[in-house]
């Protein structure tokens, strides 16, 4: 009997959420006012939501299949599960994006896939869905396409025409855990194709010599997803896996997504279902490696076995295990040593560098700059404020660490 369209997007829909990298942002600002389109990538009408792990999910979030040819181990949608099957046709999938814009719950598409028939075929009808939506439906809300990479190079590059930000998957940190539990597919084939869309993104960024302009082509650039806690690699081994992806193929985010073991024995996983805060931290600690200044090894120092603190941000955690270097001068510091300061952020950062040229700050001054005292008092010194060797305080760490909780018996 087959399911009403209501039945499969339930199940299509609860398929995607081990689907990341849903957030529209870092693409071009794009309106349907005066043109006659449909939808926009911001502005007023958009409708953000928000899963309870912080994920945005302001965009239509849907496989366009969760049937698929291949059998990775750390997949709930592998061949060999036993799940709830089911389909949209490619009109299906243009209709509910239309229909859910035009409601005001979505502001655009997040479209991923089983492997139908082959990779070629499965591509080629995500790029139809992302085609008509642009050329018949003139729709000018955000697209995301997980693209395929196992898929011939001309229907990535098409997909590039039309989708607003393109992801191939790297899947694991290791080419051992791919090989161990994704044997079908091959790590060497994703980062080739990961390097051909680099390549091309950038061939369209030139100015042509004609117009003068950039030519549109994935404006938001390429992503990819880590899944977190499959194969026993610890989070040193993550990040620097993460690293190397940023400085090789231009990514925009490297997102991590903590694996949740499926029952079944005959794939020997880990048994041990990794906490959302070891993802959570993950996060931050990618944070602190692109726009902090610190390197992948500094992040992971604080622990012999190469793993983040759960109890503590890696920052804090970095700070405490490297007291020798605080407390900073917020009044006379560098930009690169003011980053480091535990409850100091990018922008306060530059609001302490830019106030300071008239004035010496103190610890209200910082507290008008939204800085929260508790944090950073241990850690710095202002005009009226020296911490009196606080930072040295054996119970130091305890001072920051979260309050036990009662469980429930319930």
């Amino acid at each position: 009997m087959k399911k009403s369209l209501k039945e499969r997007l339930a199940i299509l829909s609860d398929a995607a959420k081990y689907d990341a990298s849903c957030a529209s942002s870092g693409t071009v600002r794009r309106s349907s006012a005066g043109s006659g389109g449909l939808g926009s990538t911001e502005g007023s009408g958009i409708c953000h939501a928000y899963a309870p792990d912080g994920r945005c999910i302001s965009l239509l979030k849907i496989l366009m299949t969760n049937f698929c040819i291949y059998d990775c181990a750390y997949c709930i949608n592998r061949s060999s599960s036993n799940v709830e099957r089911a389909r949209f046709s490619v009109e299906e999938v243009i209709w509910l994006t239309l229909e859910f814009y035009r409601r005001n719950y979505i502001e655009g598409l997040f479209l991923s896939s089983g492997i139908i028939r082959s990779s070629d075929h499965t591509m080629e009808e995500m790029v139809r869905i992302a085609r008509e939506l642009r050329t018949t439906h003139n729709f000018r809300g955000y697209i995301h396409l997980k693209s395929i990479p196992e898929a011939s190079p001309h229907l990535i590059e098409e997909a590039g025409l039309y989708a607003d930000r393109l992801s191939l998957n790297i899947e694991l940190p290791t080419d051992a855990g791919i090989a161990r539990y994704a044997p079908e597919k091959q790590p060497a084939g994703i980062r080739r194709s990961m390097g051909a869309l680099r390549l091309k993104i950038e061939e369209m960024g030139d100015k042509t010599l004609q117009t003068k302009r950039t030519r549109r082509f994935a404006p938001a650039g390429q992503s990819t997803q880590m899944i977190v806690g499959a194969d026993g690699a610890n989070d040193a081994t993550i990040l620097g896996t993460s690293a190397r992806l940023y400085g090789s193929y231009g990514l925009k985010r490297v997102y991590y997504s903590a694996f949740s073991p499926i029952p079944d024995s005959s794939k020997n996983l880990p048994l041990i279902k990794p906490p959302l805060m070891r993802e959570h931290r993950l996060y931050q600690a990618d944070w602190l490696y692109r726009f902090y200044g610190f390197n992948v090894g500094e992040i992971t120092s604080t622990r012999a076995d190469g793993m983040l603190d759960l109890d503590l941000d890696p920052k804090l955690a970095w700070a405490l295990g490297h007291r020798e270097q605080f407390p900073v001068d917020v009044n006379k510091a560098e930009r690169e040593m003011l980053l480091r300061v535990p409850g100091l952020g990018t922008k306060t950062v530059k609001s302490i560098l830019s106030s300071r040229r008239f004035t010496r700050l103190r610890l209200e001054d910082l507290k008008r700059l939204g800085v929260s005292l508790k944090k950073v008092q241990p850690f710095i010194t202002v005009d009226g404020w020296t911490p009196h060797r606080l930072v040295d305080r054996p119970d130091l760490r305890a001072m920051f660490q979260p309050k036990p909780e009662q469980l429930s018996l319930l």
